[in-house]
């Protein structure tokens, strides 16, 4: 009930690991608008903090655009400095239940298709060509992919 009625207002966020070629873990920032099952901001970095998250939030909804909910797990990325930064942006957080990936169904398919469709396919040699092999999937999933 709470999903039906707030699916306009609510979005999730998550991270999705991925290694390079050199062994090397980089973080891929994910928040998708429920709604329309829209990709509203990514972004990839080697060291996650909770400023640089609390910075991807400004980034996806900067001016008046911020969601009344977010939807996140129990991650500790998710620190002191993110949650000041949702509360100064007037965003009530929705906190997972521990261990409970079926709770962001949305997310989990979304971080699903993009590693069966495009990194389990690719090589990453470093951030900027996960950037670019990211940004690539995401104009083919905006623009290209059918949707049954």
């Amino acid at each position: 009930m709470f999903l039906e009625n707030h699916v306009k207002q609510l979005v999730p966020v998550d991270f999705l690991v991925v290694p390079t070629v050199s062994f090397r873990i980089r973080y891929v920032f994910l928040v998708l608008a429920h709604e329309r099952r829209r990709v509203v901001h990514v972004n990839v970095t080697e060291h996650p903090t909770a400023e640089w998250t609390a910075e991807q939030l400004v980034q996806a909804f900067p001016w008046d655009t911020a969601p009344r909910y977010l939807l996140r797990d129990r991650d500790r990325i998710y620190g002191e400095a993110f949650r000041i930064q949702a509360a100064n942006m007037e965003i009530g957080e929705v906190l997972t239940a521990p261990r409970s990936p079926r709770q962001t169904p949305y997310m989990e398919r979304l971080i699903g298709s993009l590693r069966r469709a495009c990194l389990d396919r690719v090589i990453v040699v470093n951030e900027s060509s996960l950037r670019r092999h990211v940004a690539c999937y995401f104009d083919y999933y905006h623009g290209l992919r059918s949707r049954l």
